[in-house]
């Protein structure tokens, strides 16, 4: 596995049109790079910093040199984009560089799991060296359901005493008091896909019985203050939305004989935009921080049903056409 590398340059001259014209609307441009390569974009002005496996970030860099000098001759799209990145093979290299890591199995009541594609096989394989992991991508590409296979795998075996799922209810607001029924049932709803993950690998049954005795416990993030969680197993789900507070105060409730497991998509924030996200932040502070593991999925490891990749192709067809003059 390649060492997680930071990537620090300037884009000269300072323009404001220019930059504005790379990063795209709300930084659209730079998040399509991150989707497509596995790597996370930070900017200040012409400041920039790339993090990720070594050869990808170093290829970023120039990449978005590439694109830099491109602004003074066009106006740059996500098709665009799209075409440079085809064109440099970067993506390619990405996929290369993930194809490296031992593959692990992971064994439950109903079957085995095991990675579907080089970024997934290295999650696993993370999972199972490292105390704390951050799962980092676009939605189904199976951050989620790899940590509960993990996780059910580990409480089957008796390795961990308890699991603990955690998620923040950023989306819900003020409307966290208007839903009915006690706190577990509020917060329910935005703790769906793990539930789903659960029901899969243990059954419904037992997973209402494991909750009844506290096997399997729901926490809401801001319930975490104050706590040690010893020999358990811990995932924190749309990790995105945690503040940089919250991160720093949920990665140091873990004990001894835990393993976290931190899940989010960077694309995806539902924080005011006034508030940075603590799981980018994480990401800069933590990088190369000894038992700490960071996997970047990219839009190729999504899976998808072949009629789901047809219609998104016929969208995508449609969006160039109207692109076109």
């Amino acid at each position: 596995m390649s060492a997680l590398a930071q990537r620090d340059f300037v884009l000269e001259p300072d323009d404001v049109g220019r930059l504005a014209n790379l990063t795209g609307p709300l930084d659209e441009h730079l998040r399509q790079i991150e989707l497509r390569l596995g790597v996370e974009i930070s900017n200040r002005g012409g400041i920039f910093r790339v993090i990720g496996d070594e050869p990808i970030a170093r290829a970023t860099e120039k990449l978005l040199k590439q694109l830099w000098e491109e602004t003074t001759r066009e106006v740059l799209t996500p098709q665009a984009i799209n075409l440079r990145l085809s064109e440099s093979q970067v993506a390619e290299h990405a996929e290369a560089a993930a194809e490296q890591a031992q593959e692990v199995v992971i064994k439950v009541k109903r079957g085995s799991v095991r990675g579907r594609g080089p970024n997934q096989v290295r999650y696993l394989h993370a999972i199972a060296t490292h105390d704390i992991n951050f799962g980092i991508g676009p939605a189904g590409t199976g951050k989620t359901f790899l940590a509960v296979a993990s996780a059910v795998e580990a409480l089957n075996e008796s390795r961990v005493q308890r699991l603990v799922l955690v998620r923040p209810a950023v989306e819900a607001g003020e409307k966290l008091g208007f839903l009915p029924g006690d706190l577990s049932q509020k917060v329910d709803p935005y703790l769906r896909p793990l539930y789903d993950a659960l029901y899969e690998m243990l059954g419904v049954d037992n997973v209402l019985k494991l909750i009844e005795r506290n096997v399997i416990e729901i926490a809401p993030l801001a319930y975490m203050r104050g706590r040690t969680l010893n020999d358990a197993w811990v995932i924190l789900d749309e990790a995105q939305n945690t503040t940089i507070e919250q991160m720093k105060m949920f990665l140091t409730r873990i004990g001894f004989g835990s393993t976290a497991v931190i899940t989010g998509d960077l694309t995806q924030t539902d924080l005011p935009k006034h508030q940075s996200s603590g799981l980018r932040d994480a990401v800069e502070v933590l990088r190369g921080v000894d038992g700490i593991s960071f996997t970047f999925f990219t839009a190729r490891d999504v899976v998808r049903h072949p009629l789901v990749q047809r219609i998104v192709q016929a969208y995508d067809r449609r969006d160039e056409n109207k692109d076109t003059p």
